[in-house]
């Protein structure tokens, strides 16, 4: 395949450049770490003005996969609030992939505004990886289903419009067989959401659910076909929607430190051999997690389901990025432990951002562990782990 970019995938990239430059401001940064909110309605809707999102659904508009990768590469690379972002766009492809008009209707048109945002309920308590145990229940009531049980890490539910949810219907088959999805207004009477914060600055929640009543119209996919819907989903939240490159900007962070932060030999630390040499071996490991993405990226924009291949980009660069954190905090010594607003902090605090922010990365999406049995399974042939 041929990794180059073409003229619209450029040319689209270049307004999404122009259009960070303009509006992810100072503000906007510092609100979203404060609040732990990696998300903002007021940039997400003016991406959306300016004509920028519409079209980045897969398979709705006149872009492709490979410009839904640039969009979330790029506003990843700029450390732009773009979690909730990603996620609502990712439910706007299952929606138009295996939605009804009525999901059309009633959600995606929504969506595409930048205004509306959804969240993903599939892990739970006992069952974060093992998403075809759960044990959340869906049953038949006359013209609706009756919703219980709880959901876990549910990021952006106390943002979120909608909740893409993934129940069990059949407990009497094997389990991938007995699952149903539903996208399920978050306003509905018997939800509730409490925070769960985490080690980085980012907020997570847990989702519970009382006797919720939904309509059949809000199931996605065929009864117990959920998982066939998952692997739509699963398809497009590895690798094109962002999390592939989070150490591009810390490695920007890193240089402007080095700059001028002086060396135990008293020069600066941009100048020591081992320091520019991690840097070095960064910036090589973030191209690969830029090609691993963009081939994942290829196979949407050509029809596939790049589930094997987004596990790939996944595992490697959020390994990456964890190695190279771990590097840098090492030669920024007791600095490198401050966090933000603290005097005296390596890189004004980006270095432990990142420090605490790299293990979480590489859990959302599918774990490492899930991501590396997929590879060996589907890739290498190896037999199943369990």
């Amino acid at each position: 395949m041929d990794f180059s970019l073409g003229p619209q995938a450029t040319e689209f990239r270049d307004q999404i450049r122009a259009f960070v430059a303009k509006h992810l401001t100072t503000e906007v940064v510092d609100r979203m770490h404060s609040t732990g909110t990696f998300n903002d309605r007021d940039l997400n809707g003016a991406l959306a003005d300016a004509g920028l999102l519409a079209g980045a659904v897969p398979g709705y508009g006149d872009r492709d996969p490979i410009e839904l990768y640039v969009l979330f590469n790029e506003l990843e690379k700029a450390g732009a609030p773009y979690d909730g972002l990603a996620v609502t766009m990712l439910v706007a492809g299952v929606v138009n992939a295996v939605g009804t008009d009525f999901h059309r209707e009633a959600v995606l048109d929504r969506l595409l505004t930048g205004r509306y945002n959804c969240c993903l309920g599939y892990s739970e308590p006992d069952h974060g990886s093992d998403l075809a145990a759960i044990t959340t229940r869906a049953v038949r009531e006359g013209d609706g289903w009756v919703i219980n049980g709880q959901k876990m890490w549910t990021t952006m539910a106390h943002e979120a419009d909608w909740v893409i949810l993934l129940t069990r219907t059949n407990p009497d088959v094997p389990k991938h067989k007995g699952l149903t999805m539903f996208l399920v207004p978050m306003d509905t009477p018997g939800i509730e959401v409490q925070p769960v914060p985490t080690m980085a600055t980012e907020r997570t929640n847990a989702t519970f659910y009382d006797e919720v009543r939904v309509g059949d119209e809000w199931r996605l996919g065929e009864v117990d076909g959920g998982w066939t819907v998952m692997g739509v989903a699963l398809a497009f939240e590895r690798g094109v929607m962002g999390g592939t490159n989070p150490a591009v900007p810390l490695l920007r962070h890193v240089r402007d430190w080095a700059a001028t932060a002086p060396s135990p030999d008293g020069g600066r630390m941009l100048d020591d051999p081992v320091l520019r040499e991690r840097m070095a071996r960064t910036a090589i490991a973030n191209q690969v997690s830029q090609l691993l993405t963009l081939r994942a990226a290829w196979i949407a924009a050509t029809g596939g389901l790049p589930g094997l291949e987004g596990s790939m980009a996944k595992l490697y660069a959020t390994e990456r990025y964890q190695q190279a954190v771990g590097w840098f905090q090492q030669m920024a010594g007791a600095e490198g432990l401050l966090g933000f607003h603290a005097d005296g902090a390596a890189a004004d605090g980006w270095i432990d951002y990142d420090a605490r922010h790299a293990p979480v990365t590489t859990i959302y999406g599918g774990t490492t562990e899930i991501n590396r049995n997929n590879v060996a399974e589907r890739h290498l042939g190896l037999p199943r782990a369990r």
